[in-house]
């Protein structure tokens, strides 16, 4: 197939990044390749603008990406929203709800390109530091009342499953939830996913007559991979994306985006 006719989109952690959060050289030099010959590749991630800057500027993406778990469609060249949804104004009292039944809970509230933290905690502080984010720890209420694009409990994996079943019991009006990690549960504007905003960024790019390719690790990308018209899952993807997939490659540590754009060039 003619890259000129595709477009891949792949998620971050677990999926283009390896296990120490690096994207490899031969992964670097096949992306360029690939862009080179007409091809387009971008990101789509549950990271916000702050988290996901670094990556998309190691990979000089050349179109916007998705970003906050599909909540919108940014472009890092231009420094500009092209594309964003928000969570419903009852998210405010949802964080409250939570806070007071969870006390020990961690939340990240992110707002455009600021990530508001109205509580902390282990997992929360371990996530700020390995992303190196600089964050705003305020009350619920300094947080401003439009904006929010998702957010995010923090919660030790083994006590997840008991936050999880309380969010949607009394927070599921007017939001979306996903898992998109162990220790991570997240908010999401209703009908909101990665896929919907890789939709959205065929929409906005004027690209939705070309060949979609979605990668990924989670189960919130499965939706993703499930309607890409080639779903890719890594080896070590939840079962739930490999389900979704219609192929399965090596893990996130043996260059999977070269392994893709190959497998890509074959058909």
């Amino acid at each position: 197939m003619k890259f000129e006719n595709v477009i891949i989109m792949s998620d971050l952690d677990g999926t283009l990044l390896d296990d120490k959060k690096n994207i490899s050289e031969t992964d670097l030099h096949s992306i360029e390749q690939f862009c080179n010959e007409g091809g387009m590749f971008t990101i789509a991630t549950g990271r916000g603008y702050s988290m996901a800057k670094p990556v998309a500027q190691k990979l000089g993406l050349r179109i916007p990406a998705v970003i906050f778990n599909g909540s919108a469609v940014y472009d890092f060249r231009q420094e500009k929203f092209l594309w964003q949804s928000e969570v419903t104004q009852r998210a405010r009292d949802y964080v409250r709800l939570v806070m007071e039944r969870f006390p020990d809970v961690g939340i990240e509230v992110l707002h455009k390109h600021t990530v508001y933290v109205p509580a902390l905690n282990d997992v929360e502080r371990a996530h700020m530091a390995l992303e190196n984010v600089q964050a705003d720890t305020c009350r619920v209420s300094d947080i401003p009342g439009e904006g929010w694009l998702k957010v995010l409990f923090a919660y030790p994996e083994e006590k997840m499953p008991e936050l999880a079943a309380f969010i949607d019991e009394h927070c599921s009006e007017g939001t979306n939830r996903v898992l998109s990690a162990p220790v991570f549960y997240e908010l999401l504007p209703t009908g909101v996913s990665k896929a919907y905003g890789y939709k959205q960024l065929l929409r906005v790019i004027g690209e939705e007559k070309r060949f979609t390719v979605a990668a990924g690790d989670y189960p919130n990308d499965a939706e993703m991979v499930r309607q890409a018209n080639l779903g890719v899952a890594v080896s070590n993807a939840h079962d739930e994306v490999k389900a979704a997939a219609d192929i399965i490659i090596g893990s996130n540590n043996e260059n999977p985006m070269t392994q893709i754009i190959e497998k890509i060039a074959a058909m």
